[in-house]
């Protein structure tokens, strides 16, 4: 008797979700630049990325074009108590009528979920799942399922989705004014589609992802710290970092903690670091990295700022759409700096050859500012042996031939918008 019970309650939590699903996918949606990695293929589909970036619609509309499909979303604390996993499937076959193809969302919440995930595919389920955990497979999932399944990462929208929601057709001025949008107030689809304040909901989402997703999950015994931590780190974007500057400066007094805490904020989609690029490996795990935050609209929300820095807003676009391109195996992504101090902020490595160097600059007219970019780009370019230099910038163009104490190179200066809007980039 007790056992039906709880086959009723299940049912109707998955009842009411299935309206909720019928729902979503009536809502308005943005066709985004990622397709499913593995669609049609017998391996199990995983979507990871931020929450709220939109991988649950995203899978939803992929496999409503394809047909059948059952759903079930995790991120509801009446189903992560429950202990005989068979009771979802009972209550999925009566709702969805038997379905072959199932979409688990936020499935990190169910305890023992890999286990779980791993026997549906042996029984010839077509899965898909979501998380919004970076090392979800590196950890749980890749050891009962190597080889067996194939990640898409989906982040908030990218400056050419974002421009989609806009509508098409836009003039260069229009796009610069959008660009401006955007680098303030990011790309997390639903302030955009709902029209809400993107301060008051990314603020929200922020505390969300650090209470729920690290404090709760890893059992942070001090909040506060790891708190301190994620907001200095948002008000210093794309500054050099180490894990024992950070300990001085922060709360967080054992430099373990801090390189514990740091990994706890990159598993959640809230930052990502590049490393200074040299060849030899071991300089690169042990030198200064470079912070950067998924989206720029938790910079506008959360970080301590009195005044617009388009600089380094601008500058975190560039590494989020360039990220975006290393998680696809693509590129490898660092930053250059030499033994007097002068920086390039990107290096683009494509196997063993780095296929570009870019600067980015609010306003490369300032001539003392982009004589120092300038320079840092030509000897860079000299070192590593890149012809590919580019300052990437609000509205200038131009191609030009330079030369600085007899080191020579062509520099493309590109619009912001024109770099984002291309889909291929020549690498």
């Amino acid at each position: 008797m007790h056992y039906k019970i709880i086959i009723v309650v299940t049912r109707d939590i998955l009842a009411v979700q299935q309206r909720e699903r019928e729902g979503k996918l009536r809502e308005p949606y943005i066709e985004r630049d990622v397709s499913l990695k593995g669609q049609g293929s017998p391996l199990i589909k995983v979507i990871t990325g931020p929450r709220r970036a939109g991988k649950s619609f995203f899978a939803m509309h992929v496999l409503q074009a394809g047909g059948h499909f059952g759903y079930v979303n995790f991120d509801d604390e009446r189903l992560i108590s429950l202990s005989d996993y068979d009771e979802v499937v009972t209550a999925i076959d009566t709702i969805y009528h038997a379905p072959r193809t199932l979409l688990l969302d936020e499935v990190q919440n169910l305890s023992k979920w890999e286990l779980f995930v791993n026997r549906l595919a042996r029984q010839g389920y077509d899965l898909v799942i979501t998380g919004s955990n970076a090392h979800l497979l590196s950890s749980e999932f890749s050891t009962h399922l190597t080889g067996r399944y194939m990640e898409t990462v989906l982040f908030p929208f990218s400056f050419r989705e974002y421009l989609r929601w806009r509508g098409t057709d836009q003039t260069v001025l229009e796009k610069e004014n959008a660009l401006a949008l955007y680098a303030r107030s990011g790309g997390f689809p639903e302030p955009l589609l709902r029209n809400l304040d993107h301060r008051d909901y990314l603020s929200l989402l922020f505390d969300s992802v650090i209470y729920k997703d690290i404090v709760k999950r890893r059992r942070v015994r001090n909040p506060s710290s790891i708190e301190d931590l994620a907001h200095y780190l948002l008000s210093n974007i794309s500054t050099e970092y180490s894990f024992t500057t950070l300990s001085r400066i922060t709360r967080v007094q054992s430099v373990h903690t801090v390189k514990k805490y740091l990994g706890y904020l990159e598993e959640a989609f809230l930052f990502f670091s590049i490393p200074r690029f040299s060849y030899r490996v071991r300089e690169q795990i042990a030198g200064n990295r470079k912070i950067y935050c998924i989206d720029n609209g938790f910079i506008s929300a959360r970080a301590f700022r009195h005044s617009e820095d388009y600089g380094h807003l601008f500058e975190n676009l560039v590494a989020i759409s360039l990220r975006r391109q290393e998680l696809t195996g693509n590129i490898r992504l660092f930053y250059w700096k030499n033994a007097q101090g002068e920086e390039v902020d990107f290096v683009v490595q494509r196997g063993n050859e780095v296929v570009a160097l870019i600067q980015v600059c609010a306003d490369p007219t300032e001539q003392k500012t982009r004589d120092r970019e300038v320079r840092a780009l030509l000897k860079a370019g000299r070192d590593l042996s890149c012809k590919a230099l580019y300052v990437l910038n609000e509205k200038v163009e131009s191609v030009e031939e330079l030369e600085w104490f007899g080191i020579s190179g062509t520099i493309h200066s590109v619009p912001l918008w024109k770099w984002f809007e291309q889909e291929d980039h020549g690498w």
